[in-house]
């Protein structure tokens, strides 16, 4: 999508950087040079390593989100997608440089970052010299974790070597973390540096991300899918028709460990890892948990345990459509406690979640359960035959009904009235029909797994109303009247949760009716008029309730809800009469 939230794209990072210190108050830019830093910035240099990162922008929340308390100290942003210049990040590290303590640089292995990070370090160096000071402390880390273009020649030809990803995240972590427990500068660098040499990552997008101000660079196909596309768009090293999760998310866990740089760090023996799932920048939280759950058990799979699992969005392209996996080998025996205990120690910071952990008291699985109903089915021709009239009733108005709901609603209405439908018809020869408040119990729960929605619980609450008005009445005295009578305690039932009433445009229109007709006249076709006219009234009526409340009345057309009921008295009517 080429759509974006912008007042102008020469001011969108530093107007940016502006929210993220505006809703995070211990922090303050230096809106010039486009560094974030803490308000406490003094006590800081005093206390520990300082650490600091940045690069070009577009990949929020790094890096500015993670400048606080446990990680980073600072950091500086260059434009979209482009390095900081050399002076914006020398800026950077004469404002966090601890003469007591050193400074860490952490940067992602881009050249453009590269060349400016260094050359900002090495005017430092100079201009302390130059001054009659001593040669500063300052280290820098370069984070090369990606494994999804990989050029096997790097080693021998002193190539670009592998690019930097969302692993950089994790260096932080750890670095900051030992830096914040009063680390020396040697022992930080040391920790970051295994980090980067144990840590690796792997990317797959549905799409390149648009730009602000630019648009979109390249588009797949929608069809397609892109392995180890950048985090600038760049080409991955496959394109190729979209797969479902289950074989995709293995995959990409398969390419990381069978990679020459994982296997040369891990020795070819399986051990511990930390797992961490990235959102690139426009995946639903919902696919973000399908994938956190596949690679969990794509680890396992492969022989490593997965000891600490994070998933969010951590370094993203833009708004780009896709996901990173990335892979952190924990050392073995006291440096792996050491190394766990950093990971976990809580840092606080607006990009970073701190794992929330809680003693193990024991489950309660059995209490979730509640009591254990047992019904015997029994068949009845008679409701049977309501049950297989209503469900192929339902089947052929679903297209009606669907088009109602597509028009004022939601468009769903037809399709959940025929699973629900469907699931009570699958099910008919295993009800206790001979029982009709078990029958209807037992209905209800097929309702609630079939149907779901607003709709479905709607059905749910009366069905559960009526069995419990049922138990009240002996079996042979279900004449009509007394079933409509229960109806409408069915309903004070379904009121005492919605406020939908008649005059609303709901199914309860065509409900209401049906119910005091036959409990005043017992007639079943009285009673079906009545509904049908009810529903056929909502055509005139103003939306007072449900998604249609936001949609202006067209055509005069019925209440979709209403007129998918009527398809079910009509059934029941009809069978029984």
């Amino acid at each position: 999508m080429s759509k974006h939230f912008i007042t102008d794209p020469k001011t969108l990072v530093k107007d940016s950087l502006c929210g993220l210190a505006l809703s995070n108050p211990h922090l303050v830019l230096d809106e010039a040079q486009k560094v974030i830093y803490p308000k406490n910035l003094s006590a800081v240099r005093q206390k520990q390593v300082t650490l600091f990162c940045g690069g070009g922008s577009g990949h929020e929340p790094a890096h500015a989100g993670f400048v606080g308390p446990g990680m980073l100290t600072a950091s500086v942003s260059g434009h979209v997608f482009a390095s900081p210049t050399s002076s914006q990040v020398l800026s950077c590290l004469r404002r966090i440089y601890s003469t007591d303590h050193g400074s860490l640089v952490i940067i992602k292995n881009y050249t453009g970052d590269v060349l400016n990070f260094g050359r900002a370090v090495e005017r430092f160096k100079s201009e302390r010299v130059n001054a009659g000071k001593p040669p500063p402390h300052v280290a820098m880390v370069v984070v090369d974790d990606d494994v999804g273009v990989v050029n096997p020649n790097d080693d021998a030809e002193g190539g670009v070597g592998r690019r930097g990803l969302a692993g950089t995240v994790l260096v932080y972590k750890v670095a900051g973390a030992m830096a914040n427990a009063g680390g020396k500068l040697g022992a930080v660098k040391e920790m970051a540096d295994y980090t980067v040499s144990h840590t690796f990552t792997i990317g797959c997008a549905l799409n390149a991300a648009s730009v602000p101000g630019i648009g979109m660079p390249r588009s797949l196909a929608d069809n397609e899918m892109e392995i180890g596309m950048g985090i600038h768009n760049e080409p991955g090293f496959e394109t190729k028709p979209i797969e479902p999760a289950s074989v995709l998310v293995p995959s990409l866990v398969r390419h990381i460990v069978d990679s020459l740089p994982f296997k040369k760090a891990s020795g070819g023996k399986t051990g511990r890892v930390v797992l961490l799932v990235n959102n690139l920048g426009a995946t639903s939280n919902i696919e973000m948990g399908l994938v956190t759950k596949l690679a969990t058990e794509a680890t396992r799979d492969a022989g490593f345990d997965p000891v600490r699992v994070f998933s969010g969005t951590y370094m993203t392209g833009l708004a780009m459509p896709g996901i990173s996996i990335t892979l952190t080998l924990v050392p073995d025996g006291e440096h792996g406690a050491k190394f766990l205990a950093l990971v976990d120690q809580p840092a606080f910071c607006s990009g970073w979640t701190n794992h929330t952990r809680v003693e193990d008291t024991g489950c309660t699985d059995e209490a979730a359960q509640g009591p254990t109903t047992h019904t015997t089915p029994a068949r009845d021709a008679r409701w049977e035959s309501v049950i297989s009239t209503c469900y192929h009733n339902v089947v052929a108005a679903e297209p009606q009904v669907t088009h109602l709901d597509q028009v004022m609603g939601d468009g769903d209405c037809g399709q959940v009235l025929l699973s629900g439908a469907t699931a009570i018809f699958e099910a008919s020869n295993q009800l206790p029909l001979n029982d009709p408040p078990a029958a209807l119990a037992r209905i209800s729960s097929l309702v609630e797994d079939a149907m779901g929605g607003t709709s479905g619980i709607i059905y749910c609450l009366f069905l559960d109303g009526l069995a419990q008005q049922l138990h009240q009445v002996d079996s042979s005295a279900l004449t009509p009247r007394v079933w409509g009578k229960a109806m409408l305690g069915a309903l004070d039932t379904l009121y005492m949760y919605t406020t939908a009433r008649p005059g609303h445009r709901t199914l309860i229109d065509a409900l209401e009716p049906f119910a005091s007709t036959l409990e005043s006249t017992g007639s079943l076709s009285q009673a079906l008029d009545a509904a049908t006219k009810g529903a056929a009234a909502t055509a005139h009526m103003l939306p007072k309730r449900g998604r249609a409340v936001y949609v202006q009345q067209k055509e005069n057309l019925a209440d979709a809800g209403a007129v998918g009921l009527v398809s079910v008295l009509k059934g029941i009517v009809s069978a029984l009469q």
